[in-house]
């Protein structure tokens, strides 16, 4: 189970009220950034510009390619350790609306990580240090570290010892 913290609403949908969650201003600031970021070709400027702008725990070494979209209203709950590679047009979400309530949670991303490309990490997930998820999965759940993990919905490939097995 993701861990999320749920905030129920009464009238309309949750994203009709998201400016009482969220202000316009931040979202216009990290609309800006994020695009910015997502198609500027040094990957320095675009950590610098997470940790900078957006409040993102960014470490060292970590690439974010092309197209890569942090979630644009709650970035500060995202975290990415050293050596991680985020794939191609990946999405990160720290939040989803729904019908009557809107989740948050914290998506922590371990130390030498790889995300394959358009990939969705949905929010109040962890990846664990050294996994790999392949290219188009749904991670819906935390991946443990060292694993590799796939698909839609996403399910355990290999553990970590299965995979260092296979390495032999």
């Amino acid at each position: 189970m993701r861990k999320t913290t749920r905030y129920p609403v009464e009238g309309s949908t949750s994203l009709w009220q998201v400016y009482k969650t969220v202000s316009f201003w931040k979202i216009v600031k990290c609309f800006i950034v994020i695009e910015i970021a997502r198609i500027t070709p040094f990957l320095s400027w675009k950590n610098w510009m997470y940790r900078t702008f957006l409040r993102m725990k960014v470490g060292k070494r970590t690439a974010f390619a092309l197209k890569v979209t942090p979630d644009t209203m709650f970035p500060e709950r995202i975290s990415v350790g050293d050596d991680a590679i985020i794939g191609f047009n990946t999405t990160i979400l720290a939040h989803e609306y729904l019908v009557d309530e809107y989740r948050l949670g914290d998506v922590i991303i371990g130390n030498n990580v790889m995300i394959g490309a358009n990939s969705t990490i949905l929010p109040g997930v962890t990846i664990g240090d050294g996994a790999v998820v392949s290219a188009m999965t749904l991670v819906n759940k935390d991946v443990p570290a060292g694993a590799m993990a796939g698909g839609n919905p996403m399910r355990i490939i290999y553990t970590k010892e299965e995979r260092e097995a296979r390495r032999r």
